[in-house]
């Protein structure tokens, strides 16, 4: 189980009934881990935020001042992040950009597009031409390169090494390197190679992917100056105090742009900067025994908070006892130890946690789910049921308004 922070557990303590349930963010401990992981960091491997682990305006600022920039997938990301942290480097990457989503992108000055196959760069030189004429567009070519077997067997989502809809085979990605090169598309500027091979690996997995993403561009015979090696970094719902090992993943990649003083590596991490700061804080509304278990039912659920059932794991939370009780009714209360903690949808998949450990749980006591920060509310089936919609607290020592 992880705690909530102190700033969290008053702020969920002193929320009324009705403003639950609630995504709480400590934008203090979130400017604190990316600090750490900034410093973690040699100087020549750049950090950029993929956005789509949480979009929140505040989550983008509040990493401000850690990051060079931030990976967005798609054209309402563009223009959101565009909007939220104005003139930041971006990096437009994800399969399938449409014409509309590329113009956007090039009229917004985006600094550097992930090319995933040939007809998208072909479709990107030719609007370049036409929107930005006489600027060169920097353009890294994502390939899918084939690893070691093993090498990514620890992954818990793999978008590389294997047959995927995501950037191009090896021999291709060779292809559209020579041709930035050679002056084919004069519009469009080499600037290196992408690989995002996989999610869900720890330090020294990931360092070896970065070393074989790193192996194949330098022996492509073009002069590179970039090589993206992803994100992906593990973040362990199952043993949340068990933390990526930054400062082993950067001694690495310091040894790694040591052998290549040429390049410059970059990183794309999302979930592993995110997930820590935010908690999903309800209400519990009913405790009941069903077929010799227990099951507390809780405001919300995994309409606001899909990651659990998208993964298929427990999310850790923490029960806050509230000794109030406002109704002239009895409370129901958990006779055993443990508790599933399900939500208010009707359907058995509305499943946050099994077998949580919490004596005497009572209705009207509030449970803190955390890991809540990224790929959360914005991966949720919000309107299913029409409950609804939680709130959003942004707690920071200036200001913790809402």
């Amino acid at each position: 189980m992880t705690d909530p922070t102190p700033a969290v557990r008053d702020r969920v303590l002193s929320l009324p009934d009705a403003e639950l349930p609630a995504y709480v963010y400590d934008l203090t401990a979130l400017r604190a881990h990316a600090a750490t992981v900034r410093a973690a960091l040699p100087e020549r491997v750049e950090l950029y935020y993929a956005a789509k682990a949480n979009p929140e305006p505040e989550i983008l600022g509040a990493l401000g001042p850690y990051v060079e920039g931030y990976e967005v997938s798609s054209g309402g990301e563009l223009a959101h992040v565009a909007e939220a942290v104005p003139g930041r480097p971006l990096a437009f990457g994800g399969p399938g950009k449409t014409p509309a989503e590329v113009r956007a992108a090039l009229e917004l000055g985006v600094d550097r597009f992930h090319v995933e196959s040939g007809y998208e760069l072909r479709m990107l030189a030719e609007l370049a031409r036409t929107c930005v004429p006489g600027r060169r567009v920097a353009v890294l070519v994502r390939v899918n390169l084939p690893v070691a077997d093993g090498a990514l067997a620890g992954s818990s989502l793999a978008m590389g090494g294997r047959p995927t809809p995501f950037g191009l085979d090896p021999a291709q990605a060779v292809e559209a390197v020579r041709a930035l090169a050679d002056g084919t598309y004069p519009q469009l500027e080499p600037r290196g190679v992408h690989a995002h091979l996989a999610s869900g690996l720890e330090a020294m997995e990931q360092l070896a992917v970065a070393e074989s993403v790193v192996s194949w561009a330098t022996g492509l015979g073009v002069p590179l100056a970039e090589v993206n090696v992803g994100g992906g970094m593990a973040v362990d719902y199952t043993e949340p105090e068990c933390r990526f090992d930054w400062t082993g993943y950067g001694d690495g990649l310091a040894r790694l742009t040591e052998a290549h003083p040429e390049l410059t590596l970059r990183i794309e991490p999302g979930r592993a900067l995110t997930a820590y700061c935010g908690w999903y804080a309800t209400e519990v509304l009913d405790v009941k025994r069903s077929h010799g278990k227990e099951f507390a039912v809780v405001r919300g659920g995994t309409h606001h908070l899909r990651t659990p059932a998208t993964k298929g794991h427990d999310q850790p939370c923490s029960v806050l006892p509230v000794d109030s009780w406002p109704h002239p009714w009895p409370r129901a209360a958990a006779e055993g130890d443990q508790v599933t903690l399900a939500g208010q949808l009707c359907t058995p998949k509305d499943v946050l946690a099994r077998r949580v450990p919490a004596p005497g749980l009572r209705a009207g006591d509030r449970v803190v789910f955390s890991l809540a920060g990224a790929y959360a509310w914005n991966i949720s089936h919000h309107d299913f049921l029409m409950h609804p919609r939680p709130g959003f607290h942004f707690l920071a020592p200036s200001t913790e308004g809402l």
